[in-house]
């Protein structure tokens, strides 16, 4: 175990968990020995395996996420055993004709696609790292950026439409694309409007924590964006179809995203940006995050380049620092720190490129001295240089936007005929942009680079789905099923759908959404389609609005937290999230809760 001065946290040791995981697997194949193993240990071993990732997430002891599933997933498999062994049908087999049946009926699950895809849900996982490359070369064209700062413009610098605009067109984007690249850009493209608007450091974090509201609420208006919403739709096919997800989840999107809209209106009422008065760099934003791209192969924040940088700066790192959140250009910053003239130029050479150091650095200087004219004609190479970066740059958008075409028809194309696996959308996609950055070879490697970064979020999921489909196995969901159809004669399914709806909300804010989205599903599938679809609609809102809720309830809290502690404020804390984050999500939560009881009158 390893314990972290700055965080108090202790990590424990991962192959010593695996390895106490494989004893406490033999353990468990040795007492099933004596015996079949009851039903209910299953599920208090997966559940305890999915609560586990809250509670080591989010404790001072903690343990790698994967480690914890592959640790976990080996005892769930030795209970599985144990369970449906000794009774199964296999068993009876394999004693009249020996072992080949069960090798055969193992590589057939294992082995082919879609085998995998009944038990780990590899289509819908192959389509998300399709799409997830697809975004992060997508991103790399800097298209988000342009439009936000055409938005600013067209808006004449006033912060609350032009950030309105940028969530609809965000939360739009978010229900195609994968909702986690797109908080990413949606945050550092909301911070560098507030730092240029001179925002409070509370007003800029609202924006970052408001963005997971954008991208899983606001995003559930279909499924592709969404992980949670297609590892729904695969479990119920063929009852949900994109028309399901555009009668019962569009409207609730819709309304999230006004909430949204009105809560951003009173946090940054009178905020302005000064359109006039900005810097060359940040007038150009999208250009010199290309460049930064093209040269370097890496895309930082003038507060993450800072924070890289502290042993250069010395004592004047934390002022730096100060002056950056205040919302001055990074040049200007360390001018007026009385930085040293060489490592002034080192470091703008380090964020933009070396050859326009200089002129940069007598642009800042003449500036801070009061001479316009002269810190004007100073960043002219400056300009000429972007103006070249422009023109790369709209080409590869050019091409990006061509990517859209063979993506959305194969999209159509899989909707009208599910034979067409749905992996091939987002591959067909990724492989067309990319041809607009394959000759930059630093942007080409940032691109696959941060593709790679965040499927590896993923990988925790493969155990966890594995479990639950070893639960649906052993005939545990047969028996919620039963439940379900009990409460609905008993309450009806109005109280019924609300309670799954507040369920999936509280369960999303302490475990991942995409495994409760998982889990969920899985007693819906006898049930009347029109009860399908109203159940499903509760579920996915209130997984949606849960994983907003914590800093761990689902991939874009994860990302936006991280964010917060990295370049705001590193002793942010979870509670401190919570508390931020729960007046939107309460209005959000009586708003849905509407929208399923008014549903439950329209079913009828």
């Amino acid at each position: 175990m390893s314990e972290s001065a700055a965080s108090g946290t202790v990590d424990v040791s991962s192959p010593k968990f695996v390895a106490g995981c494989v004893l406490a697997a033999l353990a468990v194949l040795g007492v099933a020995r004596l015996g079949p193993l009851p039903l209910w240990l299953l599920g208090a071993e997966v559940f305890a395996l999915i609560l586990g990732l809250f509670v080591f997430g989010s404790i001072r002891w903690r343990i790698d996420k994967n480690a914890l599933t592959y640790g976990g997933v080996l005892v769930v498999l030795a209970t599985f055993w144990g369970v449906w062994w000794p009774g199964s049908a296999m068993r009876a087999t394999v004693a009249q004709e020996g072992w080949t049946p069960f090798w055969r009926a193992l590589a057939q699950h294992t082995l082919t696609l879609e085998g995998l895809d009944g038990i780990v849900h590899a289509h819908t996982m192959l389509f998300i790292l399709g799409l997830t490359y697809f975004v992060a070369v997508i991103s790399q064209t800097r298209l988000l950026e342009t439009v936000s700062f055409a938005l600013l413009s067209r808006f004449r610098g006033a912060v609350v439409p032009t950030v309105a605009a940028i969530t609809a067109l965000v939360a739009f984007s978010s229900g195609i694309l994968d909702g986690v690249s797109m908080i990413g850009l949606t945050i550092r493209t909301l911070v560098i409007i507030l730092f240029l608007a001179r925002a409070g450091t509370p007003d800029v974090i609202y924006s970052v924590i408001i963005s997971t509201v954008v991208t899983t609420v606001c995003g559930m208006w279909l499924a592709y964006g969404e992980p949670p919403n297609l590892i729904m739709k695969a479990n119920l096919h063929p009852h949900l179809d994109d028309a399901f997800f555009l009668r019962y989840c569009a409207p609730l999107a819709l309304a999230s995203w006004v909430v949204v809209a009105l809560s951003l209106r009173r946090a940054l009422r009178g905020r302005q940006v000064d359109l006039a008065g900005l810097d060359v760099v940040d007038r150009h934003a999208a250009d010199v995050r290309f460049l930064q791209a093209a040269r370097h192969g890496d895309v930082p924040t003038p507060v993450e380049h800072v924070e890289s940088n502290a042993a250069a700066l010395g004592a004047h790192h934390a002022s730096v620092l100060a002056r950056l959140r205040r919302g001055e250009p990074l040049g200007a910053a360390l001018v007026a720190e009385g930085v040293e003239a060489g490592t002034r130029r080192r470091l703008l050479g380090s964020f933009l490129t070396e050859d326009l150091a200089s002129a940069l650095d007598r642009h800042y200087v003449a500036e801070a001295r009061g001479g316009r004219a002269a810190a004007e004609r100073a960043d002219d190479p400056v300009e000429a240089a972007l103006a070249a970066t422009r023109r790369r740059r709209v080409l590869a958008q050019r091409v990006g936007g061509l990517a859209f075409l063979p993506f959305l028809l194969l999209l159509v194309w899989h909707g009208q005929d599910h034979h067409v696996p749905l992996f091939w959308a987002s591959f067909a996609g990724f492989a067309v942009a990319f041809l607009g950055i394959a000759s930059l070879p630093g942007m080409r490697a940032l691109a696959l680079r941060e593709a790679r970064h965040e499927f590896a979020e993923y990988y925790f999921l493969f155990p966890l789905f594995l479990s639950i489909t070893l639960l649906q196995a052993a005939g545990f969901f047969a028996q919620m099923a039963a439940l379900l159809d009990r409460g609905i004669a008993t309450i009806g399914p109005a109280i019924v759908a609300w309670i799954q709806f507040t369920a999936a909300t509280l369960l999303s804010a302490m475990l991942d959404n995409n495994v409760v989205a998982d889990f969920a599903a899985r007693a819906l599938e006898h049930l009347p389609v029109e009860l399908i679809h109203y159940f499903a609609m509760a579920q996915i809102a209130g997984y949606a609005l849960g994983g907003c809720w914590t800093h761990i309830g689902c991939a874009q809290s994860v990302v936006a937290y991280a964010f917060v502690l990295r370049d705001i404020d590193e002793h942010y804390t979870p509670f401190q999230w919570i508390r931020a984050m729960t007046p939107t999500l309460g209005m959000l939560f009586v708003l849905l809760s509407l929208f399923v009881f008014l549903e439950s009158l329209l079913l009828g």
